[in-house]
Formats: C-alpha cells, structure tokens, sequence
C-alpha cells in the first residue's frame, strides 16, 4: 500500500504540477505582454501629449522646455523637422536617434502617433513617433525614447515573483497531494490488512467505514463479507459436530448390537430383536446420509427442479389422501380445504416431499384426538398454504431457528422421533427453489402453523437453486 500511495501521490503530482505549468506560463505571458504593451501606451502618449503642447505653441523657448522635461525624466525626446532633420534632443540619446530616425517611414505615421521600435529583446531603446500638424501641414515629429533595460528590469522582477510562487506552489502541490493520497490510502491500507486476517481465516474483521463512497461501499462488503464468513465458519463447525454427533450414535448402536448379536450363546428371539434394532438405526442412517446428499446438492447449485403447471386442490387432495390413514391409525382428524381453479407452477415430486415432511412433523408432534389441517388460499400474486396443528408448539426462543440444520426443539425425541434435522432445512430450500418463501408461528403447548408463500403467473419450465 506504500507502493500505491506513492503511485498514486506521483500520479496526481505529474497531473496537477502540468496543469499549474499551462497555468503559469499562460499568466506569465499575458502578464509579460500587457506590461510591455503598457509601457509602449505610456511612451505613446507622452510623446503625444508634448506633440499636443507644440502644436499650440510651436516656438524655440517651447521646443526647449519640452526637451529639458524629458532630461530629469527616465525617457528621451527627439524632435525634428518635416523632413527628419534633428532640432532639439535629450542628452545621450543622439547616437541612436541618428541611426533610427532615418529608417523610419514617416508617410505611414497616424497623427495620434505609432511605435517605430518595439523590439525591448535586442535593442537599447524603444521609440515612438507623434507628427506635429499645424494648419493642416506636418511641422515636424516628436520621436520618444525610452530604455529598455527598465523592461528588462520589470520581466527580470516578474520572472522572479513567478519563481517563487511556483516553488511554494509545488511544495504546498506536494503536501496537498502527500496529505490527499494518504487519506484516500488509509482505509484501503486498513482493508488489505482486514483481508490478510481472512485469508489466515481470522474473521474478527472491524472495520470503521463512514460515508457512502465507492470506497464506503468497498469496506462495508468486506465488513459484510467478513460476518458471512464467520457465520459459515461456526455454522461449518456446528454442521460437521452435528454429522458427527448424528452418524456415531446409531453407529454405537449398530456396533453394539451386532456384537451382542454375535453372540452364540444368545437365544434367537433375543437376537432377532437385536436385529430389527440394527435395521432401525441403518434405516435412519440412510435416511441421514440421503438428506445430506440432497443439501449437498442444493449448496452446490446441483439441484434442479422442474416445474409444470399444477391444479394445486387436486395435488394437495392427493397428499390428503396419501397421509389420511397414518392420521386414521393415530385417532386423529387431517381435514383439507382448498379453493377450485388454482393453479401454480411447481416440481410435483419435490414439492409432495415438502408437504408430506410438514404433514409427518404435524403427525409426530401432534396428540391424539386433535386436529391437522390444510388451508389454501389466494392473497394477491400470491398462493398461500397453511399446515396447522394442535401440538406441542415450538418455545418461542426456538422458532427463529427451526429451518435450520441439524436444529431440534426437543432434544430428547431425536433418537425416538426417527428425525435427522434436516427435514426442514430441505423443505426450505425446495421451497425458495420455486421462487416461494416458509415460515412458521407457534404457541408453545397450543400449535404450530407452518405457511408456504408461492407466486402465480411462473411460467419457467426449469430452474436450478441459487
């Protein structure tokens, strides 16, 4: 992350410090040139203000004061006749006067005056000419000099001024952007290091992320990411502790009944019942082994299901019939009650699996004499089906729970209840696999509604989970 900082420091510096040089050297020439263009104004119009004096007054003593002005100032005069003959000057000034003064093209001269020359770079002197007119004849010319050393002077000033501001600049450019690149690096530091402690599988990840930024959104899925993982982290431990738990107990059971069975001394009645015990606990290993293998499946997004369009009152009226004489044989009621014309679209043979696992635990968890029922009904998009019961209820503290794996309410009935604890868990992923949701209410000693949301209108033949 010191590599990127820097990278990314050097990046903003590379941009912003070419961004300033554009700005700078277009500020620094305009500021150049509008200077220049100033002094070549002032100079243009002294010179046009004594041409204004003489034009009044075109007399010696005038001529001469004119001249004596400009010897206490920074700037020179020369003035000459109409054919450019030299007639008064400032002092110093001649040796130049006499090289420029011919060369000039006085024909092109506006009255209010020109720049005769503007090149401060090379020469000494800048210069211009205003014509002198009276009674509409050109009199004479006023040429005003001025030094360009001056304007070296001042550029020498300005270059300086800008050299020192564009220092500061860069160095508050660099502190800027060191501050800048270093606050933008700290949480991508602090969710590099947040993503080695996960990948040495230490998900204790806290990470303080405030804003709604890109970066915001970056920390709060690692955040979230770092929760999922250890969620899956304790639910893969208490997964495999309850496989464990769940294949050495009718293990035990196993071994230890073959080994009295094993027995040659013992009476072949005795054995037998030895026998059907074994059977028993490897019917409800094979019941174990198979839920796995399902959920196996649905977490490897193996599982399909294929849905057709079902008259749902004659599907449930077949499950009705198919588990009516179990509830016969128990002394009590399964009563089914369904609207005519509904129809959803659903994996028939996976979804009896679900209503039939909901039906066994109402059968198991219900008293004799009470009452299980089907309701159907239609509530917007929606299909709703209800199993209720009269039995011993799920505690309130439990009911969050119940569709998790290998979770029990009862601990106690786990082993004379024949269930592996996933029933539920697999109802819920079949369920969630039609695009539907489960849920359950209960009151503890009073009953359990276990309710199935499914949507209308589905016309997907096939779908897979996730």
């Amino acid at each position: 992350m010191r590599k990127l900082s820097f990278k990314l420091g050097l990046l903003f510096f590379v941009f912003v410090l070419g961004i300033e040089t554009v700005l700078f050297a277009s500020l620094y020439v305009t500021l150049v040139n509008a200077r220049i263009n100033e002094e070549f104004e002032q100079l243009l119009a002294r010179g046009n203000n004594h041409r204004d004096v003489l034009e009044k007054s075109y007399h010696p003593s005038t001529l001469e004061h004119v001249v004596m002005m400009e010897s206490e100032a920074e700037t020179d005069v020369v003035i000459t006749d109409a054919k450019g003959k030299i007639l008064y000057f400032s002092d110093h000034i001649l040796p130049f006067a006499k090289k420029l003064i011919p060369s000039v093209d006085v024909r092109h001269i506006p009255h209010s005056g020109m720049v005769v020359q503007n090149n401060w770079k090379k020469e000494s002197y800048i210069a211009t000419a205003s014509p002198i007119r009276m009674d509409g004849k050109t009199r004479g010319y006023v040429y005003m000099f001025q030094r360009t050393a001056s304007i070296q002077n001042m550029i020498d000033k300005l270059k300086h001024h800008f050299l020192v501001v564009g220092i500061l600049s860069v160095f508050l450019t660099i502190m800027t952007i060191a501050f800048l690149s270093r606050v933008i690096t700290i949480p991508l530091i602090r969710m590099k290091q947040a993503t080695e402690k996960l990948s040495k599988g230490d998900f204790s990840v806290r990470l303080q992320v405030k804003g709604e930024d890109e970066l915001a959104q970056l920390g709060k899925a690692i955040q979230t990411l770092a929760r999922d993982l250890e969620y899956l982290k304790k639910e893969r431990n208490e997964f495999l502790a309850s496989i464990s738990h769940e294949l050495r107990t009718p293990l035990t059971y196993v071994k230890g009944y073959a080994d009295i069975a094993r027995r040659p001394t013992i009476e072949e009645e005795e054995r037998a019942k030895y026998l059907s015990i074994i059977y028993e606990e490897a019917e409800h290993m094979q019941k174990l082994v198979k839920d796995l293998f399902e959920l196996a499946k649905m977490d490897q997004h193996s599982f399909q299901i294929q849905k057709e369009p079902t008259p749902l009152c004659l599907f449930l009226k077949k499950i009705y019939e198919k588990m009516y004489p179990a509830f016969q044989t128990k002394n009590m009621s399964l009563v089914y009650r369904c609207e005519e014309n509904i129809t959803v679209h659903i994996d028939q043979q996976r979804f009896e699996q679900v209503m039939m696992n909901l039906l066994d635990n109402a059968l198991k968890y219900s008293h004799q004499g009470s009452t299980v029922s089907i309701d159907v009904r239609m509530e917007k998009k929606n299909v709703m089906i209800m199993i209720s019961d009269e039995g011993i209820g799920i505690p309130e503290a439990d009911l969050p729970y119940v569709f998790e794996r290998f979770y029990r309410v009862d601990k106690s009935r786990s082993r004379t209840g024949g269930g592996t604890g996933l029933g539920l868990s697999i109802a819920k992923e079949i369920v969630e696999a039609h695009g539907g949701s489960i849920s359950a209410t209960s009151q503890f000693g009073k009953g359990t509604n276990m309710i199935i949301t499914l949507p209308r209108g589905d016309d997907d033949v096939y779908d897979f989970i996730g």
